[in-house]
């Protein structure tokens, strides 16, 4: 019997409990952060030959050029052509799909004309360039790429550099594929932190970009926190999450399957159950137990649940509201009557599935939204990626004669009140 543990609302030390359950902090210990930024520094100074030795080192992959680790753009094609139909048009109805939904997020520019003919707004536009970091090896995370690449050239980003590890010389065709379909610009046999240096400082070969997206190790995450600044990252994921809500009305099997989704991605992974019947949560646990003898990645399931998930029960659905807005998770499934009511109570969470059909695993797949989301808490500011990602906003101002005038004498006023007299004087020359 896998041992997850189970929390009562009603006990006197469950939020201290729960507080504790949730407590993750992706903190690299000295040799890691040592390890990385004597990487960075290398790459940033020595650029392509620094690189390459990296990747000697840890890739096992020895070149004599930069030319060996960019991957032509007609072997992303050939990875395409070589997928079977249905794997194809799996990869295609996911990219429209997510296509289709980032085209709702696109902002647009707009401005107003006040009375005295001044002109104010706001200007959108694109990131000239972006990187995507893309994990690989034996794994291969090709939705990553989708989700990460096209968001990028639905927001206008021209130039899109992909780096993916290639151990060995190993890169996964259906990882290319994916690049092929969401229109990567060009790609990089690199991995680890000397990618992230490579993509932050750019190199000989390598351009730098305005902003590295994707997930990655603990290198990749500790380099994207020391570079952020030079460039523009998307976050610094923890480990995956999935917190379900349910009445106790869904088919049990079916939420222990939910709970496994996300725990099989690794021991770190969190899974929660939030019931208001208890009942409920003992055949989730006879589920647990029954459907885990059949999972491939068994162990990594078990050791996840036993480390860091929960069944908690709960006085009523207002309660479990409550205890999911404090939760945030990552991923909430709405598995209760009445979902989309419930689901304008949630105020903090990454993306909120509705309904008893809808699987957690849909959107990390094709649902369309992004499956780059926040996690450890941080959907209490933050939110998933997408096209405004990729999109920079500037303020736009245009004083008429008249409207130069005014506005001078109220900056004159609080100019001179606060001291910088160049300020003042500036204003005061457009005073009628």
């Amino acid at each position: 019997m896998n041992k997850i543990r189970r929390l009562n609302s009603d006990d006197t030390s469950f939020w201290p409990q729960l507080k504790e359950l949730l407590a993750w902090e992706a903190v690299s210990d000295e040799a890691v952060f040592t390890s990385v930024n004597n990487i960075l520094k290398a790459v940033r100074s020595r650029g392509d030959a620094a690189v390459m030795e990296f990747t000697a080192e840890f890739d096992g992959l020895k070149v004599d050029s930069m030319d060996e680790l960019e991957m032509p753009l007609g072997r992303l094609q050939e990875a395409y052509d070589s997928l079977d139909g249905e794997q194809r048009h799996a990869l295609d109805v996911a990219a429209a799909r997510i296509r289709s939904y980032a085209e709702h997020q696109k902002m647009e520019s707009w401005e107003f004309t006040e009375a005295d003919g001044t002109v104010l707004g706001q200007q959108i536009t694109p990131l000239d360039r972006a990187g995507l970091y893309v994990p690989g090896g034996k794994a291969a995370y090709p939705s990553s790429v989708l989700m990460n690449a096209i968001p990028a050239h639905v927001a206008g980003v021209e130039d899109l550099i992909m780096v993916v590890p290639a151990p060995q010389g190993v890169v996964n065709d259906l990882v290319l594929a994916a690049a092929y379909v969401a229109g990567v610009n060009r790609v990089f046999t690199i991995g680890g932190a000397q990618a992230i240096a490579a993509l932050a400082y750019g190199t000989e070969t390598i351009p730098a970009v305005d902003k590295i997206v994707g997930p990655g190790n603990i290198y990749v995450a500790t380099a994207k926190r020391l570079v952020f600044g030079a460039v523009g990252i998307d976050m610094v994921a923890g480990p995956s999450e999935i917190l379900v809500v349910c009445d106790g009305k869904t088919n049990p099997d079916w939420i222990a399957m939910d709970l496994f989704s996300q725990a099989e991605h690794d021991e770190d992974a969190q899974a929660i159950l939030v019931s208001d019947d208890a009942a409920f949560l003992d055949q989730v646990q006879s589920s647990i137990d029954k459907l885990i003898e059949d999972m491939p990645r068994k162990q990594i399931i078990d050791a996840s649940l036993a480390a860091r998930g929960a069944l908690i029960v709960v006085s009523d659905m207002k309660e479990a509201v409550e205890v999911a807005n404090y939760i945030a998770p990552e991923h909430l499934e709405l598995s209760v009557e009445n979902a989309e009511e419930m689901a304008r109570s949630i105020r903090h969470a990454g993306a909120i599935f509705m309904g008893r059909y809808t699987a957690e695993a849909l959107g990390d797949y094709c649902a369309g939204p992004n499956h780059v989301l926040p996690t450890s808490r941080t959907a209490r500011f933050s939110s998933p990626l997408g096209v405004y990602d990729f999109q920079k906003r500037s303020s736009l101002i245009g004083c008429s004669a008249d409207g130069a005038s005014e506005q001078g004498k109220l900056a004159s006023v609080l100019a001179h009140a606060a001291g910088p007299v160049a300020h003042a004087r500036s204003a005061e020359y457009r005073i009628q």
